[in-house]
């Protein structure tokens, strides 16, 4: 005879804790926040005037990793959510025990001529780094997917020869055009005093500095009372219309008069930067002859950025592996960039060329724009660069 059947008890689910559901949505929030940062976009500040007038220190950005496609991680061993500290702290927020090779997703376009790009900073490299401590004295280096984030205009994309004629890129020997609020160097020259607020703040300029010395540059010799201001071309023109200014003239640099710390770091070039190059961008499968030049130009890229073995260069020897070579073929693509600011941007003229490996993304449009040295507090927040296209 068979026994009736006997109802087993229902179990019930245990129900979480307050702290634990808590827990539970912090680290939902967390890796849902890491993946879209990783795969899709990152939200990025500019910190220093580089990019002005395009972008001004205070501009929050999002920048898109799709554009050119994301790349995956190197470092492994991270605090999510962190670059290179653990926020508020200087203590490292990775280790680099682990070392994973680097790969790029599919992207909707490539690097074109004239894209604002954030990279990572080539230089951070640590065989690269020690040698530019008089125009980046904060580098410390990093790994590479670790390393400082720059923003910059993309001016010479892989195979473009470029060359800098008195503050105007040329590329292939035809002239680019200039980044609609490019903002250069210019002499004020006046004949009385200046109310500085009602003619320089009045009209957004606030890079300025007073000049009671003989002025000479790139214009005639005279003693003049003036200013020299940094500002767009189009205000440059407003401010001649006043009618104490006498004139308004573009400051540039002398051609053949060689800047300190330009790159390359080489007596085989007399360049500044207004008059630079002319100078080949790495593409992948160019093959160079070793010639003094070259080796000026492309040791870094030899050396640390193509993934070469042993690298030795001596006396204007390259020896790879512990040959000798007398020409040498890219690995991968390489761009030039320049900052908006011309005569105010650390950029490849100063650090030479930035590998494809090290591109993060396009910049697309500002979300928040906040005032650092507002007027008032009223004025701190710049209502009308909010969601404003980065072009």
């Amino acid at each position: 005879m068979l026994a009736p059947p006997v109802d087993k008890p229902v179990s019930v689910p245990k129900k979480k804790t307050a702290f634990r559901e808590w827990l539970d949505s912090v680290l939902f929030a967390v890796i849902a926040a890491t993946l879209i940062r990783w795969l899709f976009f990152s939200a990025f500040v500019i910190p220093t005037p580089s990019m002005e007038n395009s972008l001004l220190v205070g501009d929050y950005l999002f920048v898109s990793r799709l554009h050119y496609g994301t790349t995956t991680p190197i470092t492994p061993l991270q605090v999510p959510l962190t670059h290179q500290t653990i926020w508020g702290t200087d203590i490292p927020s990775y280790l680099d025990w682990i070392r994973l090779p680097q790969y790029r997703l599919p992207g909707f376009t490539d690097v074109k001529n004239g894209d604002v790009v954030v990279f990572y900073l080539p230089v951070e490299h640590p065989d690269a780094y020690r040698k530019f401590g008089n125009v980046l004295p904060d580098l410390h280096p990093h790994p590479t997917d670790l390393r400082s984030n720059y923003i910059k205009r993309c001016v010479g994309i892989p195979g473009d020869r470029l060359e800098i004629r008195r503050g105007e890129v040329y590329v292939n020997g035809l002239a680019q055009a200039l980044p609609p609020r490019m903002q250069n160097e210019y002499f004020v020259s006046v004949k009385t005093a200046v109310n500085e607020e009602n003619v320089f703040h009045k009209n957004g300029i606030v890079d300025y500095s007073r000049f009671t010395e003989t002025f000479s540059d790139s214009i005639a010799t005279n003693d003049e009372f003036g200013y020299i201001v940094k500002t767009t071309a189009a205000l440059a023109g407003k401010l001649k219309a006043y009618d104490f200014v006498r004139r308004v003239v573009p400051v540039f640099m002398e051609k053949g008069l060689k800047e300190p710390f330009l790159f390359p770091a080489s007596d085989a070039v007399d360049w500044n930067k207004d008059n630079y190059g002319p100078i080949v961008v790495p593409k992948k499968g160019m093959t160079v002859p070793l010639t003094t030049l070259n080796i000026a130009l492309y040791r870094d890229v030899i050396q640390n950025y193509d993934g070469n073995g042993h690298v030795s260069i001596e006396n204007d020897k390259v020896w790879i592996d512990g040959k000798v070579v007398t020409s040498y073929t890219f690995k991968q693509d390489y761009y030039f960039m320049m900052g908006d600011n011309r005569h105010d941007s650390a950029d490849s003229r100063y650090w030479g060329f930035v590998p494809k490996d090290h591109i993060v993304g396009k910049a697309v449009f500002v979300w928040m724009s906040i005032d650092p040295n507002p007027v008032n507090f009223l004025k701190k927040i710049r209502w009308d660069r909010i969601f404003r296209t980065v072009r």
